[in-house]
């Protein structure tokens, strides 16, 4: 009997990302990247020459229809604008493809049901692609609060920015409904990364943001309410130094994420500290989580396994996200539950 050991991948867009995430698949070792598609003209092949010059046998199109149609494409990489995820995720999974859907999976709880119910009905696999969780260094950080090093978990705040550069300034074109602006982009991410550490389901967010003309926000803080004081602050901005952290408090300590998107050569630093007087800065291997990321979502594909991010989790994070865009443009606290 054949066991089949790399699952072939279709990538569904141009879009920047690739330089990224094209090479992880490339590497990947339970991976063969066997299309890409755009819809601008030369796009796809251009993109491959520049972020792998030396892959052959790797089709390419100027026609998304045209990588769904192709029976060699077993999984999607959908990297497109965040308002078009949940139609494209559906056309994929209506044509019996498994979808790895870049961050946000979609701009609403009810989409990602119909994603959630279309996957059910054609039996494949989805996910939403929020790389940074497949590095090392997060599984590190639980495992020092499943030892007990900082005790009962009681808040955690998480910072994500940079300084909107002109290549970027795509992003704040589309206002939030339309998936535009910090929330959507970096945002997801901060939300994402506090959810991380509290068991509970949070019962209210609270948030305030700074707007541009066109409706998108580029600076947003607030509150998730996890309830009996436990809290997750978040705080995201285009306006501001290149930061992304987050950080735990305690009982007994904290520890410190100081930086979650990282580079493959980068070498991840974590610290904590307890109210005994201990402190610890630990360095640890440098690793590629895109490629971590395709190497898992390859394995449950290969092996019939659900993804350690599910379409649960998926929603979650939409629903939070949603009631802080709505609390920043009402002013008032948005609650999740009674």
């Amino acid at each position: 009997m054949n066991i089949k050991t790399k699952l072939r991948w279709g990538i569904l867009g141009a879009a920047r990302i690739n330089e990224r995430l094209l090479p992880a698949i490339v590497e990947a070792s339970n991976a063969k990247l066997v299309a890409i598609a755009s819809r601008r003209s030369g796009a796809a092949a251009q993109t491959l020459a520049q972020y792998a010059p030396h892959q052959q046998n790797v089709q390419t199109y100027d026609n998304l229809e045209a990588l769904l149609d192709d029976a060699e494409v077993e999984a999607v990489y959908l990297p497109l604008a965040n308002h078009e995820h949940a139609e494209w995720a559906l056309r994929a999974i209506e044509r019996g493809k498994h979808v790895l859907c870049e961050k946000p999976m979609a701009l609403t709880v009810a989409d990602i049901e119909a994603i959630k119910t279309a996957a059910s009905a054609h039996k494949v696999t989805v996910m939403e692609g929020f790389m940074y969780r497949f590095h090392p260094q997060h599984a590190r950080v639980q495992e020092l609060i499943r030892l007990g090093t900082i005790g009962e978990v009681r808040s955690v705040r998480a910072s994500y920015s940079f300084m909107m550069r002109p290549a970027r300034i795509y992003r704040l074109i589309e206002s939030v409904e339309r998936g535009g602006g910090a929330m959507w982009d970096i945002g997801c991410y901060a939300i994402h990364s506090a959810r991380m550490f509290f068991d509970e389901d949070p019962v209210a967010v609270t948030a305030m943001a700074k707007y541009v003309e066109s409706g998108a926000d580029v600076t947003t803080s607030g509150i998730i309410d996890f309830g009996a004081g436990k809290y997750a602050h978040f705080d995201f901005s285009f306006e501001r130094a290149r930061r992304c952290e987050y950080e735990i408090i305690g009982t007994k300590g904290g520890i410190k994420c100081h930086t979650v998107w990282q580079l493959p050569g980068d070498v991840p630093v974590i610290s904590w500290w307890t109210e005994d007087g201990r402190h610890c800065e630990e360095r640890l291997p440098a690793d590629n989580h895109f490629r971590l990321e395709i190497e898992h979502f390859s394995a449950c594909v290969l092996n019939g396994n659900e993804p350690s991010l599910s379409l649960d989790d998926a929603k979650a994070n939409c629903q939070i996200i949603v009631a802080a865009l709505q609390s920043a443009a009402q002013g008032r606290v948005v609650k999740l539950a009674e």
